[in-house]
């Protein structure tokens, strides 16, 4: 039973969800500009960015933040942070 307020419940439940979709879509942000930063900005040219892109699209998130992840990897935006792949 919710007790007096349903809306409380179901803030909470969102919170967590909205959580983990966040850290999911930070990380592949990350890997975005990463793979920017190795091979440039080009999408068609460049297959791990091609395949973040794609992986970054797949998840609910908008497309306008990939779009700006690419920019600030390939250097076209100022902000970006120096993230580095290691292996």
């Amino acid at each position: 039973m919710s007790g007096h307020s349903k809306w409380a419940t179901t803030k909470h439940k969102k919170a967590v969800v909205d959580a983990k979709r966040s850290k999911l879509f930070a990380k592949l942000i990350k890997n975005i500009e990463v793979a920017a930063r190795i091979g440039g900005g080009d999408v068609k040219g460049d297959p791990p960015l091609f395949v973040a892109v794609q992986r970054g699209k797949k998840t609910p998130g908008p497309n306008d933040n990939i779009d700006r992840a690419v920019k600030r990897g390939s250097g076209v935006e100022a902000g970006g942070a120096d993230w580095q792949s290691i292996m």
